[in-house]
């Protein structure tokens, strides 16, 4: 009978660790990815952005899986949706 209870207080503390490092790691992510994806939704043409790399930009056109962006008034490059890292706000 020792030899469980030991066994037991392992998996007690596996379980909690496994609980800790959801509610810190995995939910927080999940909270984000949903946030980027709903921002991906809402974009509209004439938005201003700031791609991954930091490239910032005006929205010109979208499509499916990739959008244009406008760079200068005779510059449009093509980024995948996911490149999009935020939307600048209007100060």
């Amino acid at each position: 009978m020792q030899g469980n209870q030991g066994w037991y207080t392992v998996l007690i503390y596996f379980g909690v660790f496994l609980g800790i490092f959801y509610l810190f790691i995995i939910l927080p992510r999940k909270k984000q990815d949903k946030k980027h994806e709903d921002l991906l939704g809402s974009l509209r043409k004439g938005e201003k952005v700031v791609t991954i790399g930091g490239m910032k930009g005006e929205v010109a056109r979208i499509k499916d899986e990739t959008i244009m962006i406008r760079v200068n008034d005779n510059t449009e490059i093509e980024f995948l949706k996911k490149a999009i890292a935020y939307r600048v706000e209007d100060e």
